[in-house]
C-alpha cells in the first residue's frame, strides 16, 4: 500500500488501538504485531499544507514557504509562553484566534517519568497517547495557549517539561500518585501562580480537583533493549518484525522509527 504519512491516529482502548494513513488510507496496525512489516520511502515528500512537492521537510510535513508564513509553524507553537497574538503581529490573526485564544489544559504525564504539559481539550486522550505517557491528569483549564504556556514554565522549574524518548521507548513507567505530585507543584508554585491570577483574571485560571488519573497500556510484545532509530532521510528502507507501538513510534526487533516525524513522506507499506 503507498500514500503520504501522517502521524498515527488513536483510540484509548486497552491496548490503544493504532492506525497508520498513508493518503485516503487507514492501516489497522495492532493486527500486525508479531509480522515483519517493510516501509520504503519513494522519495517524494509532499507538503501537508499546500500539497506542493518538496525536497525538504520543515516542522513536520510543511515545504518551505509554508513554513516560513504559517502561524502554525511560528516559535511559539513550540514555546507558547512567547505568544505575540496581543502584539498584533501574529502571522495568521484568525488562525490564531481558533487556535490559541481558546482554552487549554495543563497536565502531568508519566511517560519517562513526571512531565508537565498543555493541550487543548479536543488533543485529550491523543496527546497523552502520542507521548507515550501511561498516566496522565489534567491540573488546570486556562483561558489561552499563551497562559497554559506561563504555568507551564511555572511548574517546569520543578518537573521536566519534555520527554525522554529513549527511556519511553526502552521500558513502562513506574507508576505514580499523580494526583499527590499536583499537590506538591500547587504548593511550590503559589506564588507565580497568584502573579498569573492578578495578571489574567481569577476566572483565567481554573484548578482542576475532580480528574482521575488516566491510564493508557500500549500494544507492545517485547521492549527494546537498545534504542536504534531509522532515519528516511538516511535510509529508504526500513523493516523488521514489529514487536510494538508506543507514542508515534513502531518498534520493530530491528529499530525504532518516528512516524510522526515523518508527515508528508510518501511511504509504500508491505506486510
Amino acid at each position: 500500500m503507498l500514500g503520504e504519512l501522517r502521524k498515527m491516529k488513536t483510540e484509548l482502548l486497552s491496548p490503544v488501538r493504532y492506525q497508520l494513513p498513508l493518503s485516503d488510507n487507514l492501516v489497522d496496525l495492532n493486527p500486525l504485531i508479531g509480522q515483519e512489516i517493510k516501509l520504503t520511502h519513494t522519495g517524494n515528500i509532499v507538503c501537508v499544507h499546500c500539497q506542493r512537492k518538496t525536497k525538504k521537510s520543515f516542522s513536520q510535513g510543511f515545504c518551505y514557504p509554508c513554513f516560513k508564513k504559517l502561524a502554525q509553524c511560528d516559535m511559539c507553537i513550540m514555546k507558547p509562553e512567547t505568544c505575540h497574538y496581543d502584539q498584533g503581529t501574529c502571522r495568521e490573526p484568525q488562525w490564531g484566534e481558533e487556535f490559541c485564544m481558546q482554552p487549554h489544559f495543563v497536565y502531568l504525564a508519566n511517560s519517562s517519568g513526571v512531565k508537565v504539559g498543555i493541550t487543548r481539550h479536543t488533543q485529550i486522550p491523543t496527546r497523552w497517547i502520542d507521548q507515550g505517557a501511561t498516566q496522565a491528569l489534567p491540573i488546570f483549564k486556562v483561558a489561552t495557549r499563551q497562559l497554559s504556556g506561563l504555568v507551564e514554565v511555572a511548574i517546569a522549574q520543578h518537573v521536566s517539561d519534555k520527554t525522554s524518548w529513549q527511556k519511553m521507548l526502552k521500558s513502562k513507567a513506574d507508576e505514580v500518585d499523580l494526583i499527590a505530585k499536583r499537590d506538591e507543584l500547587i504548593s511550590l508554585c503559589e506564588q507565580e501562580l497568584n502573579s498569573l491570577r492578578q495578571q489574567f483574571g481569577e476566572s483565567a485560571l481554573e484548578l482542576l480537583t475532580d480528574e482521575n488519573i488516566i491510564n493508557i497500556d500500549f500494544p507492545i510484545v517485547t521492549y527494546p533493549t537498545k534504542v536504534k532509530s531509522f532515519n528516511f532521510d538516511k535510509q529508504a528502507e526500513v523493516s523488521g518484525v514489529l514487536e510494538g507501538i508506543k507514542g508515534q513510534y513502531l518498534l520493530l526487533d530491528s529499530g525504532v522509527i518516528n512516524i510522526r516525524k515523518f508527515t508528508a513522506y510518501e511511504v509504500e507499506l508491505t506486510v
